[in-house]
């Protein structure tokens, strides 16, 4: 299981929805105690974008990892 922390802006949400749905394993994204599916552009605009977001996947995708690396937060 692969975990990595990330801030979106509003208008990331539709590109790293569309990335996330090209992978064939399945892709959360949370904030505290809400998981939403990160292949949902609903549930990911659900979420509060101010915040650092984790994303949780058991996958690879070198699309999927390098949009990640473009969204990453020093922790």
């Amino acid at each position: 299981m692969v975990q990595r922390k990330i801030m979106l802006r509003p208008e990331d949400v539709k590109e790293f929805v569309s990335v996330a749905a090209k992978c064939d394993f399945d892709i959360d994204i949370f904030y505290n105690r809400y998981i939403v599916d990160a292949k949902s552009i609903l549930g990911v605009y659900g979420l509060d974008l101010t915040k650092v977001l984790t994303v949780r996947y058991n996958g690879y995708n070198a699309e999927l990892e390098s949009y990640l690396a473009s969204l990453a937060v020093a922790c």
